[in-house]
C-alpha cells in the first residue's frame, strides 16, 4: 500500500481505493460552530443540515466499503470460473460492434455506401467500354 492511502497495485481489487483516507483528518468542531450561519438560515436549520451532512458522508463511506467488499468478490467469482480480463474485453467489444451494425445510423450508411459503390461500378465499367471503343475505332 502507498504512503498516500491509494493502492497503485492494478490487480489488486482496491486499485484506486482511498482507504481511510480521511479519517486522521482532526475536525475543530468549535471552529465550525463559530462561522455564521448562511444567510436565510437559522441557527436550529443549520445544525439539522450539518447532522443531515454527517449522516450522507457516513454512509457513502459504507456504500464504498461495501462497493470495495463487492469488487473483490466479483474479481474472485471471475479468478474461479477463469475468466480473465481479456475475455471481458472481447465481450465488450463484441456487443459494441453488435450494437453498432443494428444501429440505423450504420445501416443507413451500409446502405449509402454499397449504391455508391454500385454507381461506381457502373461508371467505371462504362468508361471501360467507352475506352475499348475509341481503342477499337483507332485500329
Amino acid at each position: 500500500m502507498e504512503s498516500g492511502g491509494q493502492d497503485i497495485n492494478l490487480n489488486s481489487p482496491n486499485k484506486g481505493l482511498l482507504v481511510n483516507a480521511m479519517t486522521d483528518v482532526p475536525v475543530d468542531s468549535a471552529a465550525a460552530a463559530r462561522t455564521s450561519a448562511p444567510e436565510g438560515l437559522t441557527l436550529a436549520e443549520e445544525e439539522e443540515l450539518r447532522s443531515e451532512l454527517a449522516k450522507v458522508e457516513e454512509e457513502i463511506g459504507t456504500l464504498r466499503q461495501v462497493l470495495a467488499a463487492k469488487e473483490r468478490h466479483c474479481g474472485e467469482l471471475k479468478r474461479k470460473l477463469g475468466l480473465t480480463p481479456l475475455d471481458g474485453l472481447k465481450q465488450n467489444l463484441s456487443k459494441s460492434w453488435h450494437d453498432v451494425q443494428v444501429s440505423n445510423a450504420y445501416k443507413k450508411t451500409q446502405e449509402t455506401l454499397s449504391q455508391a459503390g454500385q454507381k461506381t461500378s457502373a461508371a467505371l465499367s462504362n468508361v471501360g467500354s467507352v475506352i475499348s471503343r475509341k481503342l477499337g475505332d483507332m485500329r
